[in-house]
This record gives structure tokens, sequence and C-alpha cells, in this order.
């Protein structure tokens, strides 16, 4: 019983001395102010102009430029900053190779565009009046190759 006792009372102070042997707990810094929900959230100023769905364009009282862009998360904002000669060059390709690779239907006020990817197939349809640039390009290449078969048809 005694040898219990003094088994039990070292143990005891070996958990006192481990424990004192511990170093101070961390201080716990404060939250940041975007952390603790006083962030400002980011909405699209009056005044921007739409370029494409759900992405505009600003330019602020200092002069510079901006992109919002919808997400599903929210809204985003990047700064519109110039295109390197290269990137512009690499980005019209891409364009071209939309352009070149989509095809399109006239159906009453809308138009079906088509075109080919790597798991298949995919098909989306506009009106006439909602046209973005690249859709707007496809069109006119499919009203020109119109043109250009009745035209031979009629010779």
């Amino acid at each position: 019983m005694k040898l219990g006792i003094f088994v039990m009372l070292t143990m005891g102070l070996a958990g006192e001395i481990m424990a004192a042997d511990k170093p101070a707990a961390k201080k716990v810094k404060p939250a940041p102010a975007a952390a603790s929900g006083q962030a400002k959230e980011i909405t699209i100023p009056e005044g921007a102009v739409e370029v494409e769905p759900y992405i505009y364009r600003y330019t602020d009282t200092a002069g510079k430029n901006w992109i919002y862009r919808k997400t599903p998360f929210g809204v985003m904002r990047l700064e519109d900053k110039p295109v390197s000669a290269a990137a512009a060059e690499k980005q019209q390709d891409e364009r071209t190779r939309l352009i070149e690779s989509t095809s399109a239907t006239e159906e009453g006020d809308a138009i079906r565009f088509e075109r080919a990817w790597p798991f298949g197939h995919t098909q989306w349809q506009r009106k006439k009046t909602e046209l973005n640039e690249t859709e707007r390009a496809v069109w006119n290449r499919e009203l020109q190759k119109r043109e250009a078969h009745q035209s031979a048809s009629k010779d």
C-alpha cells in the first residue's frame, strides 16, 4: 500500500514537472478585418459597360481601367492592363481558330451554333440581337458563304 501511494505521488510530481517544462501558450493573433466579415463587398459600379455576358469594363475617376466579372461566388475585379504583342497575336490566332471551327444555322430570329470539341459536339443558340464578337464573325462568314453560293448558282 505504501508503495502504491509512493508511485501515485511520484507520477503526480512528474506530471507537474513536465507541465512546467512546456513553453508558454502562443498568443492568439487578432483576425484580419477581411476574415471578420468587415470586408467591403465588390459590386459592379454604375456606368460599367457590358462587353460580354457577365463581363463589364469600367474606368474609375483616377483613370484606371477595370474588368468586373460576375461569378457564382460573387463579383471579381481585375485591372485591365495592356496586352503584349505576342499575347495579342496568340489571342487573335485562337479567335480565328474558334471562328473557323464553328458553324451557324439560322432558325427564325435566332442562330444555332455548333462546334466540335475534344469530347464531342457542342451546340448553343442565341438571338440575333445578342451575338458576341466571335458569334457575329461566324454568322457574317456564313452569310458571305451563302451569298457566294447564290451568286455562283445564278451564273
